[in-house]
């Protein structure tokens, strides 16, 4: 792999060496300033980057702040399910194989955005449910966004360009998880 993955600590820069030969930095947490993002804009103009966080609060946060200060950062999101241990997610606690696909499967912004509407994730069954979460959950594990609430979702299809299309065609395909 070329790109360097941007991950949150030291833990998880061991799970991604064990998984894949590549550089890694490591943010240190959610309060990194203008120093550590020098540097990832350094790696994004050197090799390109991919933002590997945990697939919780403080990871999206780590995951937003790099996204507006480092255009073109490529994104991977763990499944939850496959990156916890002990009621703890982080990509330290995920198998080497688990971290791969999420690498396999990046997200890049790019092409045209997408325009659908919190209407047509009510329309899908993605969002005014009692089943909703769990949908989204398995549609998000489908197209490789990662697990979140609707409106996140709905910022991420967009940001990505997925169509409703492709959103319909994950929920067929979860149907058999």
């Amino acid at each position: 792999m070329k790109e360097t993955i941007i991950v949150e600590g030291k833990d998880d820069i061991r799970a991604v060496k064990a998984a894949v030969d590549c550089p890694v930095i490591a943010t240190g947490g959610t309060h990194f300033g203008e120093k550590k993002l020098a540097e990832i804009r350094a790696a994004q103009a050197r090799t390109g980057i991919i933002v590997l966080t945990d697939p919780d609060y403080a990871g999206q946060s780590i995951r937003e702040k790099i996204t507006k200060a480092v255009p073109g950062a490529r994104h991977a999101y763990l499944p939850r399910a496959l990156a916890s241990k002990d009621h703890k997610a982080g990509v330290e606690h995920a198998k080497p194989e688990t971290i791969r696909k999420a690498l396999d499967s990046v997200r890049t912004e790019s092409g045209p955005k997408g325009s659908l509407t919190m209407a047509d994730l009510m329309t899908m069954g993605l969002t005014g449910s009692a089943a909703a979460a769990e949908r989204r959950r398995k549609a998000g594990h489908r197209l490789s966004i990662g697990e979140c609430n609707a409106a996140r979702f709905l910022e991420r299809v967009n940001r990505y360009g997925i169509q409703k299309k492709d959103i319909e065609e994950a929920l067929r395909s979860s149907n058999g998880e």
